[in-house]
């Protein structure tokens, strides 16, 4: 059985996806998603978008598309005048993409890692973008953010960091606010099996495995399988005690791939 932690939109997707390739698969979200706590600040940021005052939106997942592109704002990009500001959207991989042309943004307008990039991630991102980037181009950053954080969300900034080093200007904006989901005791009985049955936990998240540990205190994870989908997540697992941790690229085919060849 493999376990889909994504917040619960995507794990569902996720599921369907896998059990069409004939993998066992259920969905256990281990992120909640809820609206922002600052929705004026989101519409400022829509609205200035609109008007081409980014030279690009860097989404940095799914969910951030999903919360902040509108069909007006998405709209917009490809209405933009010929002599504006030719806003891009940036993604950091493969599935955030097909989510923003899902949302009515253009392809053309869409940058995001090459196919065959090691990892779905800002680095790989940064090498297809970082031409774009000098004095006086502006980047907006939608994401998200923990209840009671930042009003300029929580996440890695080192995207931002080489955007400002290239010259350029980072603002950000906070689309959604994640937390820890609430479980219901059915969800917590699997959650307790799937630590020693020999399920495979897909994790895609390093906050997800921190609320995966802190919803079952004390829980040993030796007994664990996990597959990671990024370098990072996989060394939190180990660190977390997980028995068993292999990794694999993000994209569904890497993933159904990797589960396929487990023994």
């Amino acid at each position: 059985m493999v376990i889909v932690t994504r917040p619960e939109r995507e794990a569902l997707q996720w599921v369907a996806s896998l059990q069409a390739r004939g993998i066992d698969a259920l969905a256990l979200p281990l992120i909640a998603i809820t609206p922002p706590a600052d929705v004026q600040a989101l519409e400022l940021a829509r609205a200035q978008v609109q008007a081409g005052a980014y030279s690009a939106v860097m989404v940095v997942s799914s969910n951030a598309g999903q919360h902040f592109f509108d069909h007006k704002t998405a709209l917009a990009l490809t209405q933009q005048a010929q002599d504006a500001i030719k806003t891009r959207a940036w993604s950091p991989g493969p599935g955030t993409a097909r989510a923003l042309q899902a949302l009515g943004v253009e392809g053309s307008r869409i940058d995001t890692p090459a196919p065959d990039a090691a990892q779905f991630d800002s680095e790989s991102l940064w090498a297809q973008v970082h031409s774009q980037v000098g004095p006086g181009a502006r980047v907006l950053i939608v994401r998200g953010t923990e209840a009671g954080a930042t009003q300029e969300g929580t996440g890695r900034d080192w995207l931002a960091q080489q955007i400002r080093a290239a010259g350029g200007a980072v603002d950000f904006v906070v689309a959604y606010t994640r937390g820890a989901p609430v479980w219901n005791a059915p969800q917590q009985a699997l959650a307790r099996e799937a630590a020693s049955d020999g399920s495979l936990w897909l994790l895609s998240s390093s906050q997800a495995l921190e609320h995966l540990c802190a919803a079952l205190p004390g829980q040993d994870w030796r007994q664990a399988r996990a597959l990671a989908t990024h370098p990072r997540i996989a060394q939190a697992a180990r660190n977390a005690g997980f028995g068993e941790v292999r990794e694999c690229r993000p994209a569904l085919a890497d993933v159904a791939a990797s589960i396929e060849s487990q023994p």
